[in-house]
C-alpha cells in the first residue's frame, strides 16, 4: 500500500469514527464522502463496510429490539431487497455517474439537515411509508454506498424516543451494510481483494475516532456540531458533483 494513501485512509476513518462517536451515526456517510474524493466509489464502499459493521455492533444492543422489529420490518425488507436486487447501475459499473449521484445525495442530506423541515407523523403507515423509504434508500445505497436518504428522515417521522432512535439507527445501518456487502459480492466487487493493511488502518482508525468522539461528546455544543457536519456534507457533495461533471 502506498504510504500517502495509508495516511489518507487513516485520517478519513479517524474523522468518520469521531463523527459517529459524537453523534451516534455518520461513519459510512462521512467516510464515503471523503474517500470518494480520491478513489472510485466502489473501492471506497469496500473499504467502508467492515468498519461500519464493526462499530455498529454495540449500538444494536438494547431493550427495544423486538418493538423496533415490529415497527421497522417493512422498511428493513424494502431496504435489503432494493440494495441487493436494484436494477440501477451498481458502484462498480456506474463510473462518473456513481460519483455524481453520491455527491447529489450528500448535498440533499446536508441541506435537509441544515433546514430541518417539519416532518409529517407517519406512524400510522408503517408498511406503505416504511417500505417506500426502505426501497428508495436501498436503491440509492446500491448505486452510491450511502444509506441515509430518505431513511433518516423517515425514522425521525415516526417519533422514536432518544434511546429507541439510537438503537434503530444501529440496527438499520447494520442491516443496510450487510445488504451492501451482498450487493458488492453479486456485482463482482469482492471484499477479499482488499489490502489487509488498508483494512487494518481503516478499522484501527475508526475505533480510535469512535473513542475520541465519545470522549468529546459532552464537551461539544450538539446544535453547532450538527450544523457544521451538515455544511461539510453539502460542500463535499458539491465538490464531488463538480468533479463528476
Amino acid at each position: 500500500m502506498d504510504s500517502a494513501l495509508g495516511v489518507l485512509v487513516g485520517l478519513v476513518f479517524l474523522a468518520a469514527g469521531a463523527v459517529k462517536g459524537v453523534s451516534g451515526m455518520g461513519l459510512p456517510t462521512f467516510s464515503m464522502a471523503l474517500l470518494g474524493l480520491f478513489m472510485p466509489p466502489a473501492a471506497a464502499a469496500t473499504l467502508m463496510v467492515l468498519p461500519s459493521l464493526a462499530t455498529n455492533v454495540s449500538q444494536c444492543i438494547g431493550p427495544h429490539a423486538k418493538s423496533l422489529a415490529r415497527r421497522l420490518w417493512p422498511m428493513w425488507l424494502g431496504l435489503v431487497a432494493a440494495t441487493i436486487f436494484s436494477p440501477l447501475a451498481g458502484l462498480g459499473t456506474a463510473g462518473n455517474a456513481a460519483r455524481l449521484l453520491l455527491g447529489s445525495v450528500l448535498v440533499a442530506y446536508g441541506l435537509w439537515g441544515l433546514m430541518k423541515p417539519a416532518l409529517p407523523d407517519l406512524r400510522a403507515y408503517p408498511a406503505l411509508a416504511g417500505g417506500t423509504a426502505g426501497v428508495l434508500t436501498g436503491a440509492l445505497a446500491a448505486a452510491t454506498g450511502v444509506f441515509v436518504m430518505p431513511l433518516v428522515p423517515y425514522l425521525q417521522s415516526i417519533r422514536l424516543g432518544k434511546d429507541e432512535m439510537i438503537q434503530a439507527l444501529g440496527l438499520t445501518f447494520m442491516i443496510a451494510t450487510a445488504a451492501l456487502v451482498i450487493r458488492l459480492g453479486r456485482t463482482g466487487i469482492a471484499l477479499g481483494s482488499l489490502d489487509l493493511a488498508d483494512l487494518a488502518i481503516a478499522l484501527g482508525a475508526a475505533f480510535l475516532g469512535l473513542f475520541l468522539g465519545a470522549t468529546l461528546r459532552n464537551r461539544l455544543e450538539p446544535v453547532l456540531f450538527q450544523r457544521a457536519l451538515f455544511t461539510v456534507f453539502v460542500l463535499l457533495g458539491a465538490l464531488m458533483v463538480a468533479r463528476a461533471g
